[in-house]
């Protein structure tokens, strides 16, 4: 996606040629119409396929999920980091390992919101390692649910998560695939 591609290079900055940071639009502030414009984009990618919901994990993926979810016209349900007070039902978990903050966490989504036979598109921000998305397919495998796709907005194709997702059977549609960093800059895949 060149929009996509455009605005990283112009506002994200690449750390240590390990870490891509792109709070600018992305992960902290929003710019709704780039959004809009990735939720038609993954919309488009998933046609004909069955989509019940879309499924993401909190805080960053729900800004990401919401237009997708919009044109695709279904639910979108967010995997909790923390337990809240309000969640005293029954829930499906899952332990994640989180590359950028290093360290475990444990996501949950209330059974009410996953019913079984249901396909869904799974959607994340990055995929560097895969534990994320690996983890989200894992829970709502539990539920006995489909996944039908898993959208990523920013890969790190150099890493494995990729290859560990198609290895599991998993569709991966990814906006912006990065070859590598070099001199703190992407260098991209072009598809």
């Amino acid at each position: 996606m060149q929009l996509l591609k455009d605005r990283i290079d112009r506002e994200g900055s690449v750390i240590d040629n390990r870490i891509l940071k792109v709070d600018s639009f992305l992960n902290q502030q929003i710019d709704a119409d780039l959004f809009m414009e990735m939720g038609k984009e993954f919309a488009s990618r998933v046609k004909g396929k069955k989509i019940d919901r879309v499924v993401t994990i909190e805080a960053s993926g729900i800004a990401v999920a919401l237009p997708i979810a919009y044109f695709l016209n279904v639910p979108l349900v967010f995997a909790r980091k923390k337990k809240s007070l309000l969640m005293n039902e029954e829930v499906y978990h899952e332990e994640i390992y989180s590359y950028t903050k290093e360290e475990n966490y444990e996501i949950s989504i209330s059974k009410r919101f996953l019913p079984e036979g249901e396909h869904v598109l799974l959607v994340d921000d990055f995929l560097a390692s895969g534990e994320a998305a690996m983890g989200l397919a894992h829970l709502v495998e539990q539920a006995g649910e489909t996944v039908e796709a898993i959208g990523i907005v920013i890969e790190k194709s150099f890493q494995p998560g990729r290859g560990r997702l198609e290895d599991a059977g998993y569709d991966v549609q990814s906006l912006v695939r990065i070859e590598k960093f070099e001199d703190n800059k992407c260098v991209y895949i072009n598809e």
